[in-house]
Order: structure tokens, then sequence, then C-alpha cells
């Protein structure tokens, strides 16, 4: 860096406040992995975004709560005769997953309008840090859609919102890393055009795999089909089996084995695509170390992934697996944004000292 770059001090406060965000966005995540692989997630049938925050203070509370979840389906068809003491377990989950999205909505905004006020934000960075409160809001009611589809008819939530809920969490989380990253002046590096696809390409792949691994767990398939490297005996199960529901789009979504074996040829296409861009990196060197990384985290999570499927998802795998696949993301977004071009730096978001008027 030369003495005329951008200082980097003025984006301290502001790096280490979205890093913090991101970091309670990835321990909302993994609760919600527990809330959803406890079966947790119906054990509150309303939505009070305030009032909500105070759990069942006595006897009386904590009983009205239970009759409430006994009116649901997944109750009467699952869980009759479950004791007050049992729901209370899975109350715990429901409603820890609740506040922590309420906590996350006042760590984010809080600061942010301080900054606002000190006048330490550029527009740009103004601009793209309302769009993911914006976002996070969507997140909230999109959280009520999702249980509101297990409250009538079904016993647990509906995959496709399941599936769009951790998406949407994990493209916040995705752009609060890039945002981070382009905080910090790095020089320019010098990478074939060829790499910053595949970094791309990488990137694309692991959001499909991750909304992929919803559908896994929204149906249940990661119980079904527990062995590695065939599936329903063969390593490509048969066409009768696999497309069967009509339209045969349907079977992407809803078909138990479809929804398995498309997360597994997907984990092996984000292999070998972080193997190619590996050895295309080490070559070109070029954001060598940052593959290498990504490529050792897809490996990791292939192997926990296995291990998830042969033991029938136990929690603290299955936990694991969702863990790693936020560090997938997270290497993933840090690569795209190490080779994307930062030759237009007056573009970046430019701070000014907090408490100067900028």
């Amino acid at each position: 860096m030369t003495t005329n770059s951008v200082p980097t001090n003025p984006h301290r406060a502001v790096r280490w406040w979205l890093i913090s965000v991101a970091a309670l966005i990835a321990l909302m995540v993994l609760v919600g992995g527990a809330t959803r692989l406890t079966e947790s997630g119906l054990s509150i049938v309303e939505w009070k975004p305030v009032t909500g925050s105070v759990p069942p203070l006595s006897e009386a509370q904590w009983t009205e709560a239970f009759e409430a979840y006994k009116k649901i389906p997944q109750y009467r068809e699952l869980n009759a005769g479950m004791s007050l003491s049992e729901f209370k377990e899975i109350f715990w989950w429901e409603w820890s997953h609740r506040l922590l999205g309420r906590f996350i909505g006042v760590a984010y905004l809080l600061p942010f309008l301080f900054f606002l006020w000190r006048g330490g934000l550029s527009g740009e960075l103004k601009r793209r840090l309302w769009l993911l409160f914006a976002l996070g809001g969507l997140q909230g009611a999109v959280g009520w859609w999702m249980v509101a589809s297990g409250l009538t008819e079904r016993v647990e939530v509906s995959q496709y919102r399941l599936a769009t809920h951790l998406l949407l969490a994990l493209l916040i989380f995705a752009g609060i890393v890039w945002t981070v990253r382009r905080l910090k002046e790095r020089p320019q590096i010098s990478a074939p055009a060829r790499l910053r696809l595949t970094s791309a390409l990488l990137l694309v792949v692991t959001l499909v795999q991750i909304y992929f691994g919803a559908l896994v767990a929204g149906l249940r398939a990661g119980r079904a089909y527990n062995t590695w490297p065939q599936i329903d005996g063969a390593f490509i199960p048969s066409a009768e089996r696999l497309w069967f529901e009509t339209p045969w789009w349907r079977n992407m979504f809803d078909n138990l084995l479809t929804v398995q074996f498309e997360h597994r040829m997907t984990a092996y296409a984000l292999f070998v695509l972080a193997l190619l861009h590996a050895i295309d990196a080490v070559r070109s060197r070029a954001g060598a170390a940052g593959a290498l990384w990504l490529l050792a985290a897809v490996s990791v999570q292939a192997v926990l992934g296995i291990l998830t499927l042969l033991n029938q998802v136990p929690i603290d795998l299955a936990l694991s697996h969702q863990a790693v696949a936020i560090a997938v993301l997270t290497l993933a977004v840090m690569q795209v944004e190490r080779l994307a071009s930062r030759q237009q730096t007056h573009a970046q978001p430019r701070a000014v000292p907090v408490g100067q008027a900028g």
C-alpha cells in the first residue's frame, strides 16, 4: 500500500461490527439446524415479534403454550401423549432460535444507526448496509412463513420454505463477508479470467448445494438410503425411481431418492471444481492459498456428509456438517472477492474517521 492509499483504520470499527454480526448469523444457522433436528420448530405456534421474546413464566402460561401446540397436526400425529416437560425441551430450542434472531436485528441496527449519525459511512456502503438490513427483515417474515406451513395440514414445515429460509440467511451472511473484505485495501491480484470464472462457479455451486442440503433436511431424506457410494443399490439409481412423479421436476424437490441423489452429485461436482480451481490457482500463482483452503474445507465437508449419512444423521455429525458448510461458503466468498477486480478503487467504500463529517 502506498502512502496515498485510503487508510484502513477508519473502517476498523465497522469491520469488527460486521464480523460480529456474521458470527451471530452463523450461530443462528446452527441453532436453527438443531431446532430442525430435534423437531422443535413448530413448538411455538404464533408470531409475536416483540412480546414473544418473553417465554412462559408461570405454570399457567406453560400450560397455555402447550395447549396451543396440541391443536396442530404435529402433536396429534407425531407427539400425542407428550408431557409438559418434554414440550418444554422443544420449546426452548425454538424460543432460543427466535430470540437470537431478535438479538441479531438489534446488534445490526443500533451500531448501524450510530455509524450513520457519526458520519462514518460512505454512500455506497450505506446503500449496501441498508440492503442487508432489509434482507434481514425479510428473513424474519420468511421464518414465520416457513413455520406457518406446518401449522394446519402438515406435520412438519415445507421443505421449500425451509430451504428458502436457510438460503436467505446465508446470502445475508455472504453479503456481510464480501462487505468486510471490501472494507480493507488490498493489492490487485493478477488472475486469469478462467480462474475468476471458476471461483464464481464454486460460489454458485456451493449455494446450490446448501439449498439441496436443506431439502434433504426438510424431507428427512438423510435417514433413507444410508449407503455410500451406492444409493438404492446403484451409483446412479434407475430413471423409473428417480423420475416417477409428474410433472418430472417435482422429483427434484419432493422425491426422497432424487433429492438425496442430487445432493450427492452436486457434492461430487463441487469437489472436482474445487480441485481444478486449486490446481489452476497454484499454477497461475494467483490466490493459491485461498484455493487450497477452500479445497480442504470442501474435502472435510464431503467426509462429514458421508459419515452423517452412514450413521443416519446423528445430531453432532449433522451440525458439524452444517458448520463446515458455512466455512466452505465463507472461503468461497473470500476467494471470489480476492480474485475480483479492484481497478476502480474510487468506487470502493471510502470511510471518514468516526466523528468527522463524511
